[in-house]
């Protein structure tokens, strides 16, 4: 009998696991983490990656930063946790799960001001990701470190979005959310249904590479702190076997661990 979370998934092109599945200490230590990377430091001995916010940047700002675990143990422990791995494979039926890639997620409070864009557009990731083949089978699991209410600007999934194919019009960093799905070209008949990811730290949610996704800012009062790990299958292959851009760190197992099965 098919796994309930597996259908889901296949439906909607996302699946949301609502319970505190990660340790609550290990979620506090991540956090502390990324407090650690977003002030420039490092307890591994490698540099910071940066990204589109870099230390010393305005804090009002979206804090996204790139492959935290190359800087942070207690990332990388959360990047390479086998329960992430469990609930991925369960999800997608993948014999062999790897992180691929990681983003630090800091949402400030909304202030008003519109120089802070903290909104993130409508988009598939998968326009993002030339680096891999055609049919390559990726996803993102999306985790909580703080309470992620509906006055956080969590993310919202389009529901059944991934049976769309590859749209035009993506644009992660679009303030205007309702110009971004006007200029989307979606198909004849294509019903829009929002569902926001509600979560607590520690939960998380898993979602297609086609998955039409973003969020509103937030007005909270506190910052939303996530990351996104892009994940792949033993499906997956990169253009060509390169291993540059987001492919770089592939072969790093440390960066980007196998966490579920094998690859090969």
């Amino acid at each position: 009998m098919p796994d309930a979370a597996a259908v889901r998934y296949q439906a909607d092109g996302f699946y949301l696991v609502q319970q505190p599945i990660l340790r609550a200490e290990l979620i506090e230590r991540a956090s502390a983490g990324m407090d650690a990377v977003r002030r420039g430091e490092s307890d591994t001995g490698r540099e910071p990656l940066g990204g589109y916010w870099n230390p010393g940047d305005d804090p009002g700002k979206l804090g996204k930063m790139e492959l935290p675990q190359l800087t942070n143990r207690a990332i990388r422990e959360l990047v390479s946790s086998p329960v992430l791995g469990e609930w991925a494979a369960r999800v997608t039926g993948a014999r062999g799960v790897q992180v691929w890639w990681t983003q630090l997620l800091y949402k400030p409070p909304a202030t008003g001001s519109p120089e802070q864009a903290t909104s993130i557009g409508w988009h598939q990731d998968r326009n993002y990701w030339g680096c891999w083949e055609p049919g390559s089978e990726l996803f993102t699991a999306w985790v909580a470190l703080t309470d992620v209410a509906s006055d956080c600007g969590p993310m919202r999934f389009v529901a059944g979005s991934h049976h769309w194919g590859l749209l035009v019009g993506s644009d992660f960093y679009g303030q205007d959310l309702e110009a971004v799905k006007a200029a989307m070209g979606l198909p004849a008949g294509a019903a829009w249904s929002e569902v926001a990811a509600i979560l607590p730290p520690g939960g998380f949610s898993f979602h297609d590479n086609l998955t039409v996704h973003g969020s509103s800012p937030n007005h909270s009062g506190r910052p939303r702190r996530s990351f996104a790990i892009h994940m792949r299958t033993e499906k997956s292959r990169p253009v060509e076997g390169k291993r540059e851009g987001l492919t770089t760190y592939l072969d790093d197992l440390e960066v980007n661990p196998v966490i579920y099965g094998t690859m090969g």
